[in-house]
């Protein structure tokens, strides 16, 4: 997906909250984001795409206080505020149009232009609806060419090796032979865990334990919202990797 793709997504993802949870209480709770209500979600959602079009629309070279990112308590007695996420949604897709990919700006992360937040955006509000929808017991659905984009950024964003500096515990899933494939299809990733740091590739190369499954199974199950199913091989292993799993 490109970057015009990516900002069109973000508001795509957010009207189909907006619609499908229209008539979800925002009270109910959120499992897989433990401590939440649909109104937790959907006031951390919105707060996050206006802080991320706050950055990009400043050109901000350091961190903005992202205060209403984190404390999102508020009133759940009311209807889901799906005018209000959408805006937001909104908002963010027009900064990052204005801007244009390669715009500086400040990333909490090696990278350094607006595309980035295009991408993260789109997969954060398509994980989030996610979170919602099995919440509310429906069924979660994603596009084909979605569920990829979204796999193949959470494994550059989990490979980075500035996890181990701030968690230096992870070093546990490495070791010689250690691997993790993901199979869906005529698509394929394999995490290689065999050296000083994580390593990801598109393809299949024999892992010591792998996971299929549809797309978007295998996105409920890197972001941890739903239980891989079928899982072959070194099971130990997998329960190990997925401990030091924290991306997301």
């Amino acid at each position: 997906m490109d970057f015009d793709r990516h900002c069109a997504e973000i508001v795509t993802q957010a009207e189909l909250l907006a619609t499908e949870l229209a008539d979800t209480d925002l009270t109910t709770p959120v499992p897989s984001c433990p401590g939440w209500t649909l109104g937790v979600l959907v006031r951390h959602l919105g707060a996050g795409h206006r802080w991320a079009a706050e950055i990009v629309r400043s050109r901000a070279t350091g961190p903005v206080p992202d205060d209403e990112v984190r404390r999102v308590d508020g009133d759940d007695s009311g209807p889901l505020p799906g005018s209000w996420l959408v805006e937001g949604a909104f908002e963010l897709a027009s900064a990052l149009r204005e801007s244009g990919p390669d715009t500086e700006v400040w990333v909490p992360f090696h990278y350094r232009t607006a595309s980035f937040y295009a991408r993260r955006f789109t997969h954060e509000t398509l994980v989030h609806r996610a979170d919602a929808t099995l919440a509310a017991g429906l069924e979660f659905r994603a596009a084909p060419e979605v569920a990829l984009d979204a796999i193949d950024e959470w494994m550059e964003l989990e490979a980075l090796p500035l996890h181990f500096e701030f968690r230096p515990e992870k070093r546990e899933i490495l070791g010689a032979g250690r691997s993790v494939g993901f199979e869906s299809g005529e698509h394929a990733w394999f995490l290689d865990l065999g050296g000083s740091v994580v390593t990801w590739e598109r393809g299949r190369r024999g892992a010591a334990v792998t996971v299929r499954g549809s797309l978007t199974e295998l996105v409920l199950a890197l972001y941890q919202r739903r239980d891989a199913e079928d899982v072959f091989g070194d099971l130990e292993l997998f329960k190990l990797w997925q401990t030091h799993v924290r991306f997301g």
